[in-house]
């Protein structure tokens, strides 16, 4: 892993391909634990634009939901068995109607809005 004491370093010039493509080069994913398609934000810094590799933060609020959700005495099991009845209220604003038994049927077997 790279050391974050540097607040500004120069790493390499890079070119943007015909789709707009920009290369990491590999040192530099393997420093920051970067994969095919990883998550970037993009920040305009007046003439500039900065690269934020997002799976960091990303990492960091999954983390943080975890925690939370353990101080509160939740587990998985507990969080999953909500999903019915979730899926109920999403359901009844959508159509303003609570769901059929055909649609339930069809829930449970998979087939997804079809």
């Amino acid at each position: 892993m790279s050391t974050h004491n540097t607040p500004l370093e120069y790493m390499t010039t890079t070119k943007i391909g015909e789709k707009g493509q920009l290369t990491v080069p590999k040192q530099f994913r393997d420093d920051l634990g970067l994969g095919i398609g990883a998550p970037f934000a993009v920040l305009r810094l007046g003439d500039g634009l900065i690269l934020l590799p997002e799976q960091r933060r990303f990492e960091r609020l999954c983390e943080r939901v975890r925690s939370s959700l353990t101080a509160a005495g939740l587990t998985s099991e507990d969080i999953l068995a909500t999903i019915p009845e979730a899926r109920n209220r999403v359901y009844a604003r959508r159509y303003g109607k609570k769901p059929t038994d055909d649609v339930l049927r069809r829930r449970s077997r998979g087939h997804r809005g079809k």
